[in-house]
């Protein structure tokens, strides 16, 4: 069974570092030694708390979607034509690229360096194991 290290495990709950290492020292997640010594959690563990993050919280505030992949960043490109525009995102390690409406641009007031949620829903996901 794979196992990840705190930052492993950090990266893939989109969370930092010292968050993981404060829900595994509460008891939220279950972690062991390694043979190197090392804090690892095991990877069912971690994807059953990843789930149980997912489906406990949210903002009250949080706009109801259909859309189930939310990409939390800051806006670092905007590039506006006369009908079209390219918003870039960063969220964490992913860099987000949308194209959409000059108007819908304006309308959202999106500027550089605020903040914005790029939200992905596809009929066609494709897995890689990494």
């Amino acid at each position: 069974m794979q196992s990840y290290t705190i930052g492993q495990a950090a990266r893939l709950l989109g969370v930092s570092p010292d968050t993981a290492r404060r829900w595994a020292d509460a008891g939220r997640v279950a972690t062991h030694r390694d043979e190197s010594g090392r804090r690892v959690i095991d990877g069912k563990s971690l994807a059953a708390f990843s789930m149980e993050i997912a489906q406990s919280g949210g903002d009250d505030d949080a706009s109801y979607t259909s859309a189930r992949n939310a990409f939390p960043g800051i806006v670092t490109g905007i590039r506006l034509g006369d009908i079209a525009a390219q918003v870039t995102i960063q969220a964490g390690p992913h860099r987000l690229v949308s194209l959409l409406t000059r108007e819908a641009v304006e309308e959202l007031g999106l500027e550089v360096g605020m903040q914005a949620t790029a939200r992905v829903k596809s009929t066609s996901v494709h897995i890689d194991r990494t």
